[in-house]
């Protein structure tokens, strides 16, 4: 028995972040109040006329209908993703995708030292502008 209330104890505290950003997001609330209206509109329309036949005729015939359902589907997912937090990583996630085409664009021995020459050239420069002059241990510049 004791297991059976860590766990639910468990459950209770991994949900603890859900239940508290769905309370204080004002925009997930405006999300699933969309939602719920869309798919009580649907509901009302589609269940006008009683028998399956005539529902399904009227859910595939109906462009309001459609319309409703759809807007009902993208609330509820738009909800989900606020939940879940999804919006949060986009510009995190834009930023890793840039970084890693152009890493694999740098580094692939195929199109990499094109690219890195003409980097050279747009940054610093052609080669008689600009030469490297470091130290080789000694204190004396190496050209």
């Amino acid at each position: 028995m004791a297991k059976t209330v860590d766990k639910a104890m468990d459950r209770v505290s991994d949900a603890r972040p859900f239940v508290e950003r769905a309370l204080k997001d004002e925009e997930l609330r405006d999300h699933v109040r969309d939602a719920f209206t869309a798919a009580r509109e649907a509901y009302a329309e589609l269940f006008g006329r009683t028998g399956v036949s005539g529902v399904a005729m009227k859910a595939a015939t109906d462009r309001d209908i459609q319309d409703n359902l759809r807007k009902a589907i993208d609330e509820l997912r738009a909800a989900g993703d606020r939940l879940q937090g999804a919006d949060q990583h986009k510009a995190r996630n834009s930023i890793l995708l840039i970084a890693g085409v152009a890493s694999a664009v740098l580094f692939n021995p195929v199109t990499g030292p094109p690219v890195r020459r003409w980097l050279k050239r747009q940054f610093l420069g052609s080669s008689s502008e600009f030469t490297y002059s470091g130290t080789n241990g000694t204190n004396e510049p190496t050209v």
